[in-house]
């Protein structure tokens, strides 16, 4: 077998430690190794070839996905690996859509709708439907709730996608302004804090330190001009085109493995 690698030549052709390799092989991201009589692992062409497409995968989908695509590959289960790269590329494309949302509603305060009250105010695309929604209740009877009551932190967490300890401390920096019940102490957002937190959500995605994001929504909030977030929306958008091409260079190198494995279409 003149294939035949050592953990330590595998490591060093990649740059890695051995005991990364050691992990990748326990992990499923490389396929099952075979011992020598001594008990030392046996490495071949095949787990550099593995290697290659990981790293590959990671660099576009991260190492979370990568770890249940590859060691679903190696279990022999193709529709769990294939199911794992959609639902990446449906968070990127989700992001993506809520970007656009978000920078449609700041164009429009652009065009001359400022924010009142001292807090951020973008109409959302939301609220230029009229679907109903469930119940038979439309958007716009869901925004006049929101407008009399506000919204509690568990819905505002589910609409923007992270847990309540989360908004809270987004809170204790400032970012966010929910009001309180005065019998409860509960916070009520109403809908301009609301879309302070999808802000927040979509810049924190994009790596942006709150203090940054603190800056942005002060400026927001004290000009009623969205110009820097709208700065901000276009340089994560500009990253997503670039995560967009990694993972298309991803799928690529997963597609030549599959079939490298016998799978066929």
């Amino acid at each position: 077998m003149g294939d035949r690698l050592r953990a330590r030549d595998l490591a060093r052709s990649a740059g890695l430690s051995v005991q990364q390799i050691r992990t990748y092989t326990e992990t499923g991201v490389l396929p099952a190794v075979e011992r020598t009589a001594g008990g030392h692992r046996v490495f071949t062409g095949a787990h550099a070839e593995a290697l290659t497409v990981a790293r590959e995968l990671a660099a576009g989908h991260g190492w979370a996905t990568t770890r249940v695509v590859m060691r679903a590959v190696h279990d022999g289960d193709l529709a769990a690996a294939l199911a794992a790269v959609d639902a990446s590329h449906a968070r990127l494309d989700r992001e993506r859509g809520e970007l656009a949302a978000v920078r449609e509603a700041l164009e429009t305060l652009l065009t001359g709708r400022p924010a009142r009250s001292g807090r951020v105010n973008p109409p959302g695309r939301a609220e230029c439907s009229g679907d109903a929604g469930p119940g038979g209740r439309t958007e716009h009877a869901a925004r006049q709730d929101t407008a009399r009551h506000g919204l509690r932190i568990g819905e505002v967490a589910r609409a923007v996608g992270v847990s309540p300890p989360v908004l809270r401390l987004w809170e204790a920096h400032g970012l966010l302004r929910p009001e309180r019940e005065p019998s409860t102490g509960y916070r009520r957002y109403d809908s301009s804090e609301l879309r302070a937190a999808h802000i927040v959500a979509l810049l924190r995605r994009g790596s942006h330190t709150l203090p940054a994001i603190g800056s942005v929504l002060d400026e927001l909030r004290a000009t009623g001009s969205p110009d820097r977030v709208l700065r901000e929306l276009t340089h994560r958008m500009r990253d997503l085109h670039c995560t967009s091409l990694r993972r298309l260079a991803a799928s690529a190198a997963l597609h030549g493995y599959l079939r490298s494995q016998g799978h066929t279409v």
